[in-house]
């Protein structure tokens, strides 16, 4: 029990404002500093969504089998988009469809696969590696999952005994964890908003094998003073524009829906180049000047 105890406050312990306060001199490479709030973005939000775009993409074409009957039920703008697409699929040859394989979609899209395994501090649990291909400094390689909470909303009791809350700059709180009342909040979130059978969330990443391969950024370890950050957090609004078909792989969801707002989103962002085998780890607290 001590142990467990031990092991959950070495954890949690980076999330708690005390802890951050009286060890922040103490430990200066696990602590971010940023100069001003419009220095925080490593790369621009163009460059976010276009990432996203080209893994959703590739995502959806490869999961056509799941998606026909789905896209007819949308706006001829849209079908048309998938037309060729759509004609190969309906000729019925088992030749012409692709396997969904997430981890596929992301080597074609990125060049690289990420996954979860044992991390290698050794009071960490699990951690997230690279473990094929090599990701380039100012990519996109993790997405934050998790119920999106305005700063007004009720996360008393998802957030006690909660490592996974995470705080945007805005006050803005996403609770990653995928177990427990968090994990029924978000289904039920994501049932809420979901439009006959149009998913509008991915509830995925809660298993094993998330529809969305990005989705692992709560599993990401707090860098120390032996192993530096290689990743950073960076926050993203979702533009209304971001096509309809593709919302069903965002591993995000709003925890009221009676105001219409920007779905915000964190991703995680490499800030050098990561080699096959190296584990990602971040700054769990970012000090903004």
């Amino acid at each position: 029990m001590l142990r467990r105890l031990l092991s959950g406050w070495k954890r949690y312990k980076y999330r708690l404002v005390p802890w951050i306060a009286l060890n922040v001199s103490k430990n200066p490479r696990t602590i971010r500093f940023v100069p001003e709030t419009s220095l925080d973005k490593v790369i621009s939000d163009c460059a976010i969504e276009a990432s996203l775009l080209k893994l959703f993409r590739a995502l959806f074409r490869r999961d056509l089998s799941n998606q026909a009957e789905f896209l007819k039920m949308l706006p001829e703008s849209i079908q048309s988009k998938y037309k060729n697409l759509l004609t190969h699929f309906h000729k019925g040859t088992e030749g012409n469809r692709m396997e969904f394989n997430p981890d596929g979609a992301m080597l074609e899209t990125f060049g690289f696969i990420i996954r979860r395994a044992i991390s290698s501090l050794s009071f960490a649990g699990r951690g997230v590696f690279v473990t094929t291909g090599r990701v380039p400094k100012g990519t996109v390689v993790c997405m934050y999952p998790g119920t999106v909470y305005q700063q007004y909303e009720p996360i008393l009791f998802q957030s006690i005994c909660n490592p996974f809350i995470f705080r945007c700059v805005d006050g803005v709180l996403i609770d990653g964890n995928d177990k427990g009342i968090s994990k029924v909040i978000y289904r039920s979130c994501s049932g809420r908003d979901r439009l006959g059978p149009y998913k509008t969330s991915d509830v995925t990443w809660f298993t094993e094998t998330p529809v969305n391969p990005l989705a692992l950024g709560q599993y990401v370890n707090n860098c120390s003073n032996e192993k530096e950050a290689n990743v950073c957090y960076q926050e993203f609004d979702v533009p209304m524009t971001f096509p309809v078909e593709f919302r069903q792989y965002f591993p995000n969801v709003n925890y009221r829906h009676d105001v219409e707002r920007l779905l915000r989103c964190v991703v995680l962002v490499t800030l050098r180049d990561i080699e096959m085998g190296e584990e990602l780890f971040s700054n769990y607290y970012t000090i903004i000047k």
